[in-house]
């Protein structure tokens, strides 16, 4: 196996253009675990922790730009109050060491339709800026999505930011495994209420073969919640809620749970989530 490790930004898509084969890596945690049990063997690696302009993060009019090799850890030190439907689920990846390594965008490169940053990206409109030695383009995060870890990534790109727009009301994040930590997500759920625009989004992880928003949901809630008069959320406002989220949803069997059990989880995040967001905006 061949191993890359560019110093620059132009020279790791130099590579990856010549060696469209070499599988990028940032944080390497799944990558890893698949070389480790011998289900994956990819003909090159190439490592972008020494790339020095995917690191960090910057904001402009209300626009936070997410470097590629950013951790968890420290989305959740610096981006906690700017983010936090995104830090609260990163709070929920695995142990502190897989938090140091791990990253957003190679959740994204993954494409797993469990991965736990999948469902923030969404509710929050995120947007993807890929690159090659072609030029760039800029994807919906709705638009990355292909298939069960199937993206939109072209043989010859690499993912060099997340673009999210900065909080503009209460987020939530909520996941079911079967433990607290270091667990796959069975289901997870992610609300982000926009008190602006009076509108809101949400973000299904590990209830359809990609990553989803429940668009029906966050059309009748934008509707139905009482904006002005911050009133406390009727009961059969969250019932129905969680009623149009879990419709949403195109689960399956499989070892971690059934897609019954996937459905009616759903529906119970979403009412609860939307309850913590609803109580932090009445008390704003």
């Amino acid at each position: 196996m061949e191993f890359y490790r560019p110093t620059s930004w132009r020279e790791a898509l130099e590579i990856r253009a010549a060696q469209p084969d070499a599988l990028p890596i940032t944080g390497g945690t799944d990558v890893m675990v698949e070389l480790n049990f011998d289900r994956a063997r990819p003909a090159a690696l190439l490592d972008l922790t020494g790339v020095p302009e995917i690191t960090g993060w910057s904001e402009r009019e209300g626009q936070i730009q997410i470097g590629a090799s950013m951790s968890y850890t420290a989305i959740i030190a610096e981006l906690a109050d700017r983010l936090p439907c995104l830090a609260l689920a990163a709070r929920t990846v695995g142990s502190p060491q897989i938090r140091n390594r791990g990253t957003a965008a190679g959740n994204l490169g993954a494409g797993s339709p469990a991965g736990d940053s999948h469902p923030p990206l969404l509710a929050t409109g995120a947007k993807v800026h890929l690159e090659s030695v072609r030029g760039s383009r800029e994807l919906s995060i709705d638009q990355f999505y292909l298939g069960v870890k199937r993206t939109a990534l072209e043989p010859d790109e690499l993912i060099r930011s997340i673009e999210v727009p900065a909080a503009r009301g209460p987020q939530q994040f909520a996941k079911i495994g079967t433990r607290n930590a270091m667990v796959i997500a069975v289901c997870s759920f992610a609300i982000a209420l926009d008190a602006g625009s009076r509108t809101v989004g949400t973000g299904l992880g590990s209830a359809a073969p990609t990553p989803r928003q429940a668009t029906d949901a966050q059309d009748f809630l934008a509707e139905a919640l009482p904006w002005a008069d911050r009133d406390p959320l009727a009961e059969e406002l969250a019932n129905r809620f969680g009623e149009l989220v879990a419709a949403a949803a195109v689960p399956i069997d499989d070892v971690r749970g059934s897609a019954r059990y996937r459905r009616h989880a759903l529906a119970v995040l979403a009412r609860r989530t939307l309850g913590w967001a609803w109580e932090e905006y009445r008390c704003a």
